[in-house]
């Protein structure tokens, strides 16, 4: 672990956040390690239902502290998790961390930060925020993600607008085109992102997990496939505890109170 990624529990939500501002939260490996920890604590224990991912300081990242990732990418290893760890930019589609994450994003937030927010599940923004892919600036490209989601979520123009050019995108023009899902005050985006967290983590886990693997299969596999799953997957939640107390709350006017089970 490093003392530069934090990690706190709130309830039912795991807070996970940069906290090197004196370098704008520059990206070590070091760093990626401990978010990659962080990643599969939220994965695995039962009592953490929805992460929040944010930075400390006026920018959430300047991006990779380049001379300590050289031997990485030379060699081919980049972003790997090791044992005990789950990769948050979510390349091994079959180990990905099954709950969702809401990412709160400030001022400059610059090449794997815009790569992690393309791996979240839902993304508040401050008003200041700036987005840019720098790599070809730097003679190399991205590999955390942006060359296969960012069409997705930007269409195909956008995307390659902003990976081939290195340009800044603002937070105004993120919110219009979908990217982000709020845009606050600066200083506000953490509580606005905790407040949301905290609404999905009062839903079923089960089916709120559900949910997101289903949607995932479709946008990563295919819909055929999530077509096919989606019946099954219910049968399989119909057995649970929270189908029943969601279903007693019905009946009984009441607020389902949900374990997870």
């Amino acid at each position: 672990m490093t003392e530069h990624i934090t990690v706190e529990q709130r309830g039912h939500v795991l807070l996970m956040g940069f906290n090197r501002p004196e370098k704008y939260n520059a990206f070590t490996p070091d760093m990626y390690h401990a978010l990659a920890a962080a990643y599969h604590r939220l994965h695995t224990d039962p009592e953490l239902r929805v992460g929040v991912l944010w930075a400390e300081g006026k920018h959430f990242t300047g991006g990779l502290d380049l001379p300590l990732w050289g031997d990485y990418m030379s060699s081919g290893e980049g972003f790997k998790a090791s044992d005990g760890e789950i990769d948050p930019f979510g390349l091994e589609l079959d180990k990905r961390c099954a709950k969702p994450v809401v990412m709160a994003a400030q001022g400059i937030c610059y090449t794997l930060g815009w790569e992690l927010m393309l791996a979240c599940d839902i993304r508040i923004a401050a008003t200041d925020m700036r987005l840019a892919m720098l790599e070809v600036k730097r003679g190399f490209y991205p590999t955390g993600g942006a060359t296969i989601r960012m069409e997705r979520e930007l269409g195909w123009g956008h995307a390659q607008r902003y990976l081939l050019t290195g340009d800044e995108l603002h937070a105004d023009e993120a919110y219009r085109l979908g990217l982000v899902q709020e845009l606050v005050e600066p200083g506000q985006q953490l509580q606005r992102a905790i407040e949301l967290a905290e609404k999905v983590a009062k839903g079923a886990p089960l089916g709120v997990q559900a949910c997101l693997h289903s949607a995932r299969l479709a946008r990563d596999v295919g819909q055929k496939e999530a077509i096919d799953d989606l019946m099954p997957l219910m049968a399989k939640l119909s057995k649970t505890e929270d189908v029943a107390e969601g279903l007693n709350s019905f009946i009984e006017r009441r607020e389902a109170v949900f374990t997870g089970k």
